[in-house]
This record gives structure tokens, sequence and C-alpha cells, in this order.
């Protein structure tokens, strides 16, 4: 697949997920390292702001004004960059994240349970600080962000549930299986990537009050729920409250591999905050957890998609990332077999052309396994892998 052939999107084109917004991400990566043409990337932009610009609550890093900033940030080596509509949409953003954190410190005080649309990466406080964290990373906002996810993780009522208890399932609806809310671990809509983006900031010198200590009560929490099976360590993708009151899961397997909500994605959490709290041990465990799931081949017949979140663009990404900070060099070694299933992938046409699930993040995790340097626009700093 030849990644600057015109892709079709199917989503609005504000979307980072499945819209303009994606493949213009795309464009940027390759015109900043002077593998496309700027004027590529300007028609692909050009294309994502061609709707009024969305605000309000359905703006979040994957949708409206944050999803625009983060595409446009990575311009910053392209002459012609419109400085004046960046900072329109940092005006935008701020007066965003303001409004959820004021949402969420009322929902604090009131002491009742967040959705996972205030926290999570995806569309929640998680997500526009990881935009925050590159675009403006020693920033008051930024700062209060972490401040709002140290809040986070502080126990909520009398059963001591964690801060992040939400009374939603996975999707947001309720079911029978989720009655009494369950607790989130994955990357895209639970602890994992406050946990990340806690890590993150702190590696990068940016720290509030009880960051380090917030950090390591999510770790507890994980340690209580980390499975031990033969073919390697592995984390649940969620627990619900009869699961906390037997201590045991109904999930008896790991998940698919992968970046949202299988080991890539909680390992890599897990390592970033070994690092962030100089901790040898967690460090060793997150990245035998990682490597033990690339060569268990139960797990490795669930890879079957191409995309970023649930497929092996996601997973190769991740890996890249974690073998980089790794403190040997086994992770490396898989490198090679993760690539070769990027190229087949890349050789069938895909339906779905966007950055989550489709052809645009396939061709940036491809961009990476080729040139085997960091990306330039640091894009993958939406899936907080970094």
């Amino acid at each position: 697949m030849n990644p600057a052939l015109a892709l079709k999107p199917h989503g609005h084109p504000q979307s980072l997920s499945r819209g303009a917004a994606g493949i213009a991400l795309l464009h940027i990566e390759r015109a900043a390292t002077g593998h496309d043409d700027w004027n590529i990337a300007h028609a692909w932009l050009t294309d994502a702001t061609s709707a009024p610009l969305t605000l309000g609550p359905q703006a979040n890093l994957l949708f409206g004004a944050p999803a625009l900033a983060f595409a446009l940030h990575g311009t910053t080596v392209w002459p012609d960059r419109d400085e004046h509509a960046l900072a329109t949409l940092d005006h935008h953003v701020a007066l965003l994240v303001r409004q959820r954190l004021d949402r969420a410190h009322t929902r604090i005080d009131l002491g009742t349970q967040p959705s996972l649309a205030e926290f999570d990466l995806f569309k929640g406080l998680t997500g526009l600080g990881a935009h925050l964290l590159r675009r403006h990373p020693g920033s008051d906002l930024l700062a209060d962000v972490l401040i709002y996810l140290v809040q986070l993780t502080q126990p909520l009522g009398r059963d001591e549930l964690p801060g992040w208890w939400t009374h939603e399932q996975p999707t947001g609806g309720r079911t029978p299986g989720t009655t009494g809310g369950h607790g989130n671990l994955g990357m895209a809509h639970g602890i994992s990537g406050p946990l990340a983006l806690l890590s993150r900031a702190l590696l990068s010198g940016i720290s509030v009050d009880g960051q380090s200590e917030a950090i390591a009560r999510i770790c507890a929490w994980t340690d209580t729920w980390q499975q031990h099976d033969p073919a390697g360590p592995w984390w649940p993708e969620i627990i619900t409250l009869p699961e906390t009151r037997t201590g045991h899961t109904r999930q008896t397997r790991p998940a698919r591999p992968s970046w949202c909500y299988g080991t890539p994605g909680h390992a890599r959490a897990q390592q970033l905050a070994a690092l962030a709290l100089g901790d040898p041990a967690r460090q060793q465990q997150a990245e035998y957890a990682l490597t033990a799931c690339l060569t268990d081949p139960a797990q490795l017949r669930q890879l079957t998609e191409p995309g970023l979140c649930h497929g092996v663009a996601g997973v190769y990404q991740t890996v890249w990332r974690a073998a980089r900070d790794a403190r040997t060099s086994s992770l490396s070694t898989h490198l090679p077999v993760l690539a070769e299933l990027l190229a087949e992938h890349a050789a069938i046409a895909q339906n779905d052309t966007g950055l989550l699930d489709g052809a645009a993040g396939l061709a940036l995790a491809m961009h990476t396994a080729t040139h085997r340097t960091p990306p330039h626009t640091g894009w993958d700093t939406c899936l907080l892998i970094t």
C-alpha cells in the first residue's frame, strides 16, 4: 500500500479516528520527514476544517477542536503553518478543558461516580491532557488536569471502590453483567490511560502534589487484579462489583493482544509507571508480560485486524516504544515479525481508511517500521505510549 494515495474517509472531517483529521496526521508525519509534499497534508487539513468547528460536549481528543489542534500541532516545521488557526484552537481547547474540570470537581464534591467520558483517553480529560502534554507541557492547564487525575485515584464511597469506578458498562450503558458498575483497566477507556499520562508527565519533569502516590495507588489496584498464566501475566479488561467481593475474575484468559484493552497497552502503561517511580522490579515484570504475550500462539492468533486500536499496527507501535525504554533487547527481537504482519495487512485493500482502525494508522506504524526512528510529530501521543 502506498500511504500517499488519496484515501476516502468514512467519518466526520473533524474526526481524528475515522475522518480527514486522522488522515492529515499521516501526511503531516510523512511531509515532516521529507517523504510527502506539504501540499498533500494541507489538502487534508483543509478537508478536516471544512465543517463548522465542533465544540461543547461532543469535542474530545478524537473529535472537534481538540482533534484539529492535535493534528495541526504536528506542522511545526511547515513554513506556511497557520498560527492564527492554531491559536484559535488553543483558545477553544482551553475553555473546553476548564469546563470539563469544573464539572468533574463538582461531581467529586457530590461524591458520585464518574462516567468514562469524564476521564478516559478517547473522550475525557486524559485525552485532553495527552494533547496538552504534547502542545503545552509546562502549562497551568496541564497541571490542573494532573491534579484532577490525582483526585480521581482517591477511594470514593463507603465501599472503598477506586475513584475511577463507574456506573457504566464499557460501551456506556447498563447491563446485568455490570450491575454495580465496573472498574475499567484499558488504555482507551480505563485507568491505564490516566496511569500513562501521570507517568509520562512525571518522566517529562512535570509534577503536582500527590502525583507519585497516585501512580502507586493505580499500580497497587492493577497488581491486585493481575492474572498469572503459563503463557505469562495479563490483566482483565474490567472488574465488576461481584468480582471485588469474591476476589476472582470472570475473564479466564488474556484478551486479544491489543493496545486498547490487551496486554500490550496494559504492559506499556505499567512500564511507564515503573520508569516514573524508579521501580526496576515493576519494569521487569511489565516487559516480561509484553514479551510473553508476543510469544503466546493463542494470543497472537487473535491478532487479525490491521489498526492501531485493536490490531497489529497498535501492537507494533506499542512494542516499538516499549523496546526503546526496555532494560534488555528482548522486545526488539519481536519487531521484525510484527513488521511482517504489518506488511501482510498493507498488501490488502482496507475498507476503513481512518487512523484508529484503518489504513492511516497502519501506514503510520509502517512508517515507524520502515525508518526505525521516533515519529517526528509525536503523533502516537494520542495513544499515550510516549
